[in-house]
């Protein structure tokens, strides 16, 4: 197979050199508008392209890693040379495009997935399988203020993957039955979401001075502690004895390690769509799927009037 890596910034020279590494593809193609940074790549062997429409009818797939507001741009002219595309997260720069995009793809048997790349994060199916009844979810997403990204609040940029877990994934069954409170900026972000019985509490910065990516979630007979950096999950079952020793409470606690295969997350998201093109199955972050977590996002900021 073929594939092409279309923007070459950070996101995109990642996306070259796994390719790069895939025994499944023969040759990687690249373009970038600036020449010169698409030339850097030439380490991995890849063939540098003069422009995007030399590259879309040299390649079976696509990966689009351009900034956000160009995603409509390049991903039409993939789809109009009938080109399999993965879209960098979000979708589209706004709702109103990414409606579009889903639009331009009815009836078109191409194989187009988003790039919510923590999905492939292994804690993610792990927890999916310990998980029953959430009562209380909480994620935290903070990062250093970084120059890389431009184009998006911080709500696009860093809460919307935990967006995509929590309606996807932890309450995938939840469809429009949920509220939306929020406080927040560009770069700052504090969210709580009722879903039926359930409360869940998600946050993000762009101002910390550490970078933190965990999940905590309480159910009533255990509780789970996730970190998405080092892929660990830890379990923790309700004490079975109570009791007062010296005047002090105590308790015994039963505490799980969950073996969990250590992957490069971004490495499992290429892997499954050169899998989906090569089988003409779907990829398992949808157009669709992704339309919706940009809603909740708008929704969101138009809470904060960051709109």
């Amino acid at each position: 197979m073929k594939v092409g890596v279309i923007g070459t910034g950070t996101m995109g020279k990642n996306h070259v050199r796994i390719y790069s590494e895939l025994k499944e593809i023969a040759e990687v193609y690249a373009f970038d508008i600036d020449g010169e940074k698409a030339k850097r790549l030439k380490e991995y062997g890849v063939i540098i392209c003069n422009s995007l429409e030399e590259l879309l009818e040299r390649v079976d797939a696509v990966s689009i890693c351009v900034s956000t507001k160009y995603h409509l741009e390049v991903a039409k002219r993939a789809i109009e040379k009938d080109v399999h595309s993965l879209i960098e997260k979000p979708i589209a720069l706004n709702v109103r495009e990414g409606e579009e995009l889903v639009n331009l793809l009815e009836d078109k048997g191409l194989i187009v997935g988003i790039g919510h790349i923590e999905r492939f994060n292994p804690i993610v199916e792990e927890i999916e399988k310990i998980i029953e009844s959430p009562l209380y979810v909480e994620i935290k997403r903070h990062n250093p203020a970084s120059a890389r990204i431009t184009d998006s609040t911080i709500v696009e940029d860093l809460m919307i993957h935990d967006i995509d877990i929590v309606f996807n994934v932890l309450y995938k069954s939840i469809s429009g039955d949920y509220e939306l409170y929020s406080a927040g900026n560009n770069d700052l972000c504090k969210v709580l979401i009722e879903l039926n019985s359930s409360i869940v509490s998600l946050s993000a910065s762009r101002k910390a001075s550490k970078k933190i990516r965990a999940i905590y979630i309480e159910e009533e007979e255990f509780t789970i502690e996730g970190d998405f950096m080092n892929q660990e999950i830890y379990v923790y079952r309700k004490p079975g004895k109570y009791g007062i020793e010296n005047e002090r409470y105590t308790q015994e606690n039963i505490i799980e390690k969950v073996l969990v295969n250590k992957v490069e997350p971004l490495k499992e998201e290429l892997k499954t769509f050169i899998a989906c093109v090569k089988k003409g199955e779907e990829f398992p972050i949808t157009p669709v799927q992704a339309l919706n977590n940009l809603k909740i996002c708008e929704e969101i900021r138009r809470l904060n009037g960051i709109l």
